[in-house]
Parts: C-alpha cells; structure tokens; sequence
C-alpha cells in the first residue's frame, strides 16, 4: 500500500514538472493558442550584453553629485585615482564643488542655458541614450539623404502642438550651430552679381553675429550695411537687394519684432518657445531658422534647422544642390531654391550633421512633445516666471537702473493671458554719469554684455537669466547690493 503511494507521488510529480515546461514553452516561445484569450502577451527580452558595461559606466558618473554645484562627465578629466573629476559651476572649487569663493562676481554674460538641467535630470531614464560603436558610420541615411526623416516628423509635431510655426508645405534643414544657418541663409539669399552685392541689415539691438559674419566672409555678394531704419532714411529699396534679420523674440531685450524693409527676410526664432514669449500665433515666414539650445536647453549638442517656402526655392535651384544643417538650429525654407542653397553651403562646410547628434535629438523631443508638451514647458516658464518677478522686485526698488517693459499677450499654447519671461534683462542706467553700464555692473562684481556689442548704446547692457539656480542667486545678491548701496547714499543725502 506505501508502495502504490509513493509511485503514485511520483507520477505526480512528474506530470507536474511537465506541465510546467510545456507552460513555459508556451509563454517564451510563442508555442500553440490554448488559453490565448486569457493569458497576458509576455514578449521575451534577451539580458543586456554590451551595454551593460555603457549603462553601468553612464549611471556611476551621473551618480557623482559634486555637492550640486557641479557635474561629472563621462568625457570629463580623470584623477590620478581613476575617477571622475567635478566640473564645478561659476564661483564653486574643491574636489567636490563645495568650497564657494565669497567674493566672487556673478557671470551673467553667457547664453548658456543651464536652467532646464533639473528637468532632463528628473527624466533621465526617458531621456537618455546608449549609441553602439558602429552606429550609422555612413555619412548618409539609406534614403541617401543627410538628414534623419524620424527626427524631421517630430520637428515638425513639435510645431504642431506648440503653435509657433507653419510647417506644412516648407523645407527643412539642419546645421550645427546658429552661426552656421545665419551665414548659409545670407549665402542663399545674396545677389548674384558682385558688382551689386546684397545689403544686409538688422535692426538695433541686434544679435552681434549678424554683422561679424558678413565682415569676416568679406563676400563680394554680400556685405553688413548696419542697422535698418538708418539705411531706409538713406536709401531706396527699389534698385538695391536686402536681406534683413528679424528676431523675434529679440536678442537681447526679449521684444517681439518684425521686418521694417519687407523683401528678403530671415527670421531667427531661437527664442520663439513658450517659456520665453506668448506664443499669439503660428509664424508663417519664407525662411525661419530654430534651435534646439533654447527649446531644451541642450547648446552643447549644437543642433538647428531653418524652414523654408517654396517660393525663394525656386529662384536659386539650378545655383547648387544638397544637404543642410543648423546648433541644433534647423531651418524651416518655403522656397526650394533658398532650400537646396542652404543645404549645399552646409554640404560644402561639413557634410553634413553628425548622426549621433541627430539621434541624441531625437531622444530629446520624443521627451519634449509628451503631454502635448506640457511638462516640459510648464516646468521652463514657471522657473522664467519665477526669476522675472524676483529681478522685477528688486529693480523697482531702484532709480539708478531700469529694464525692458514686458507686455502681457494671450498665449495660445497655455490658453492664458501672460507676461513674457525673456531669456534676457536689457539693463539701462539712468544716471547721466553712467554712460558705460557694463562698468558700472562690474564695480559692483557683476559680468554682463555691453550694449555696444549689440551695436546699441553702453549706456544699456544685458544680463543673462538662463544659467544655473546658483549663477542667478549670487545674480540676484550682487544687484540686491547694487541697490542697497544705493538706497544707503539717498538716506545719508
């Protein structure tokens, strides 16, 4: 009777073993239907292999905290003892960034847009990218083209869902850096005839690249005539061929402009994002140029891209033919002929943008159009509004210094009525003495950019609010000083 027992448990536990096999089968490797209406679809990964050692590598460096003024980088030096050294930020030293220099002065000349760091780190694992070695070593895609379709789409969605410009019907192109699309936009938009050459204007303050470029090319299809409403009181359009920049939101007093000339107009919108300006309407120009550093704050991945109609395309096709770039900047052209110059100015400088860079993108804006964009922007403009309302305060309680005037706009994008939050301050100071404001920034440990180098007058300069949290909190100390000073001078009068 035991015997009969223990050959029927072992039956059993046979049958048992074997139905969990055939179970798992089942499950990993796809075999048969029976209970496919009631089992979930279980795919199969395979465990990592040789990005384990990328990721892990990756993860260890971001892990560094550097006391939170400063980063580690996986391309960053490397102590004597193997690891990792902290890049520390503006005013920080010490192995670990902790060691602060108390009479420091504030940086507040740099474009560098730091701010946004806490969100992408918030959202690393969404993200972030492992590139293999023998990622896309061609130097074109298998269309045979230099730029990535995939990452054109979401361009061109992200547009879609913010409202900031008409896509449908343009070309597009790429660069690496804004430098680079300025001058392949002033190149696909000159004069032919050297004996006629193109006068290009910007109207002041303007972007200091936009004269520096014309003179260091010393073309002889294209030459920097200086600031716009002094050249039309001077000239006639009808017999001399313009091409004018228009920034808007402007660089470097935030305010939202448009072309006085009207004839060939290049539209920079790097700044034409909803944490910098209510975004009214979509933009509907022939060529419009963006960049990735001030839609995600990532300047170092240099990327950009123009839009162009269709119109200027064909007034040049038969010129040169292409492929074109810009920090990610990219430019959205309308006419193809415009289109194929650009892309073939890029062409000729680089062959094209690095597809590493395209992919890195990519990832970036499959991040920035999640929630039809809402966190991102949210999470950009609440600090922008943040910091505006505390320089605001502090620069009312001055009489020697004044900044722009913000206007309130219906913003399409937020449904809501609200300030612009530039990505600048136009600082001006009012005493009759103060004739160099730069200098008067700088007594007071505050670095800023001198209103001449945006052919305006030094009596204004401008102050960058885009850096890091510490960069504009010792910002915010040394003007608060500035004031004090000054208040403390009125009391003792």
């Amino acid at each position: 009777m035991n015997k009969t027992k223990k050959n029927c448990y072992g039956i059993c536990f046979l049958i048992s073993i074997a139905i969990n096999i055939l179970l798992s089968i089942y499950l990993y490797a796809g075999g048969g239907r029976w209970g496919a209406k009631n089992l979930p679809e279980i795919s199969f990964r395979p465990a990592l292999t040789w990005s384990e050692k990328a990721a892990a590598e990756a993860e260890a460096v971001a892990a560094i905290s550097c006391s939170g003024h400063g980063r580690a980088f996986l391309d960053g030096s490397i102590s004597d003892q193997g690891q990792p050294v902290c890049e520390c930020y503006d005013c920080y030293g010490g192995t670990d960034c902790s060691e602060r220099s108390p009479g420091c002065a504030a940086d507040a000349d740099s474009g560098d847009p730091i701010f946004l760091e806490p969100f992408w780190m918030q959202n690393a694992a969404e993200s972030s990218i492992v590139i293999p070695g023998w990622h896309r070593m061609s130097y074109r895609y298998e269309d045979n083209t230099m730029m990535s379709v995939e990452l054109e789409k979401y361009i061109r969605k992200l547009h879609s869902i913010v409202g900031n410009a008409i896509t449908e019907g343009r070309y597009m192109v790429f660069g690496i850096g804004s430098s680079q699309l300025l001058s392949a936009a002033v190149y696909a938009l000159s004069s032919e005839n050297s004996s006629s050459p193109s006068n290009v204007l910007a109207t002041i303050p303007f972007y200091p690249m936009y004269k520096a470029q014309p003179m260091l090319f010393n073309s002889e299809n294209f030459q920097f005539k200086g600031d716009t409403n002094s050249w039309q009181s001077y000239n006639s359009t009808n017999n001399i061929d313009v091409i004018e920049f228009v920034t808007s939101p402007n660089n470097p007093d935030g305010e939202l402009k448009k072309s006085v000339i009207g004839r060939k107009t290049i539209y920079d919108h790097a700044y034409f994002w909803p944490h910098f300006t209510p975004i009214t309407g979509p933009s509907d120009h022939d060529l419009m140029i963006f960049t990735l550093s001030k839609l995600t704050g990532h300047a170092g991945a240099r990327f950009g891209y123009a839009q162009v109609s269709l119109f200027h395309l064909c007034l040049t096709l038969a010129r040169y033919y292409t492929y074109d770039t810009i920090i990610y900047r990219w430019a959205i052209i309308k006419d193809k002929d415009v289109y194929e110059k650009v892309l073939n100015y890029i062409f000729l400088a680089d062959l094209g943008i690095s597809k590493d860079t395209q992919l890195r993108v990519l990832k970036l804006l499959k991040v920035a159009i999640e929630g039809d964009g809402k966190p991102l922007f949210e999470f950009a403009y609440n600090k922008m509004r943040e910091r505006w309302e505390m320089l605001t305060f502090v620069f009312s309680r001055s009489t020697r210094f004044s900044i722009q005037k913000r206007h309130p706009l219906h913003c399409n994008f937020f449904n809501k009525t609200r300030q612009s939050s530039p990505a600048y301050a136009w600082v001006k100071c009012e005493r009759e003495e103060d004739d160099d404001c730069s200098a008067v920034l700088e007594a007071g440990k505050i670095i800023s950019r001198r209103g001449s180098q945006f052919s305006a007058d030094d009596r204004y300069t401008r102050l960058s609010l885009i850096k890091s949290q510490d960069d504009f909190e010792l910002l915010l100390q040394r003007l608060r000083e500035l004031v004090s000073l000054e208040n403390d001078s009125i009391g003792t009068m």
